[in-house]
């Protein structure tokens, strides 16, 4: 990998380099979520309001099928971070591969799971009939980009590990341009409604998956990739298996409690379901900011433990609380404040715009709890425990809502009460995660890999 964009994690001032890791990130993510805007924003306007609640109802479950994968190149990040920290070059490399291989496996997998399950899953959501067939034809046209989808994630993973944030961030920029001009190419001119913006969404997948497959053959180092070398290594697959599985697992559950959540919001109708879909687009906003927190903090641990550097790594959870909770308080209190203006981009319907209002209120405005409950997380998997968190964040998260629906929601139908479970749920889950980071940085000292 070229100096020119990897970053020395080991040595030298934490708290700007984790900014200089981050910014990309954060810009990275908001491009991502200009896609799904670019998506709603269009079908939303050019389609009406019945397209822009099938658009919106998909997103828990893709995020359900597409989480376990997702997970698997959070352990693939985790250990070429870690073997690029210990300066071992033939591990870092058979990770490499590994990991472009498995994605490859995966996206192509994913396509036959989109196509026969998109429609039987959204039914079984609930999904209301007027909006069941257009949301099954989103996910089957989506799913077929899952190829490009899962190398682009698994490659970027790869790059984040040595500290490259930029090149990904330079691939998104084009691929987001393609997309929004294909997206009022297909809908407005061709009057294609979801099929329109699923198909501009894949071609832009498309784009950024071989712009950064052509990055990774033309580096030099230790993430350099070679397709002669593309195989699965077996120890390294389940080295990132032991670290991703947990993670992906994670994810998928709560993509069930989502799906839950989702399925409760659906039984208050369409309108209901659009105001949800625009708010919880404007929280993505927030959230990718202090995502790329939580991918800093998981990074700059794998590499400083690799380099048995364990003081940087107690600075580098400080310093990243510290900058998720200013990202998620500012982001999340302008999400709200403004909430009349960002939902009227999405919607004119008033009724739509006040059902986003009331998420915003409980979710977008308190949505820093979820930026240092995930930082906590970044920091115990980048220390390559894996199984912990999983279960803290199962039972603190998704468990807490899950009976929170059955409970507190069937007394008290109402939207306020269910969207009260998130803050709350957050609250405690970062309680125990940052119980078990003590104890699991004082195991570290035991050690005797560096005393504070």
């Amino acid at each position: 990998m070229k100096k020119t964009y990897s970053m020395d994690m080991i040595h030298g001032p934490l708290f700007i380099k984790i900014l200089t890791y981050a910014l990309p990130l954060v810009l990275s993510g908001v491009l991502q979520l200009l896609f799904n805007a670019a998506d709603i924003v269009v079908v939303g306007r050019f389609s009406g309001n019945h397209a822009l609640a099938a658009v919106g109802s998909t997103g828990s479950l893709i995020n359900l099928l597409v989480n376990l994968f997702i997970g698997v190149s959070v352990g693939a990040n985790v250990l070429v971070a870690r073997f690029c920290g210990a300066r071992d070059y033939d591990n870092a490399q058979d990770t490499v591969h590994t990991a472009i291989s498995v994605s490859l496996v995966g996206g192509v997998l994913m396509i036959f799971v989109g196509f026969f399950l998109s429609e039987p899953l959204l039914a079984l959501m609930g999904t209301p009939a007027d909006v069941l067939s257009d949301a099954a034809l989103y996910m089957r046209i989506y799913f077929a980009g899952m190829p490009a989808f899962m190398l682009y994630n698994f490659g970027a993973a790869i790059l984040r590990a040595v500290g490259d944030t930029r090149r990904p961030l330079y691939f998104l920029t084009l691929a987001g341009v393609v997309n929004v001009v294909f997206n009022m190419f297909f809908v407005i001119v061709f009057h294609m409604g979801v099929a329109g913006v699923a198909l501009a969404t894949i071609i832009s997948q498309a784009i950024s998956a071989v712009l950064v497959m052509l990055c990774l053959m033309k580096s030099e180092g230790m993430c350099q990739v070679h397709k002669d070398k593309l195989k699965i290594h077996g120890d390294k697959l389940l080295m990132m298996l032991r670290i991703g599985l947990p993670a992906g697992l994670q994810g998928c559950v709560f993509s069930i409690s989502n799906v839950l959540i989702q399925s409760s919001i659906n039984s208050f109708g369409s309108l209901a379901m659009a105001g949800n879909t625009a708010a919880s687009n404007i929280e993505g906003f927030v959230y990718t900011g202090m995502n790329a927190i939580y991918q800093t903090c998981l990074s700059f641990t794998s590499q400083n433990l690799g380099a048995k550097q364990v003081k940087r790594i107690k600075k580098t959870l400080i310093y990243c609380l510290i900058v998720v909770f200013v990202i998620g308080f500012v982001l999340g209190q302008a999400s709200y404040r403004l909430g009349n203006i960002l939902l009227g981009i999405y919607s004119s319907d008033p009724e739509v715009i006040a059902y986003g209002l009331v998420r915003l209120s409980y979710v977008g405005a308190l949505y820093f709890l979820c930026g240092l409950m995930d930082v906590m997380t970044g920091v115990m998997r980048g220390l390559g425990y894996s199984v912990m968190p999983m279960l803290v964040s199962l039972t603190g998260a998704c468990a807490f809502r899950v009976i929170w629906i059955y409970t507190v929601f069937q007394a008290n139908h109402t939207l306020d009460v269910l969207y009260a479970s998130y803050p709350i749920s957050w609250t405690l889950t970062f309680c125990v995660h940052f119980i078990c980071f003590l104890f699991a940085y004082r195991k570290l000292k035991k050690q005797n890999l560096e005393l504070m």
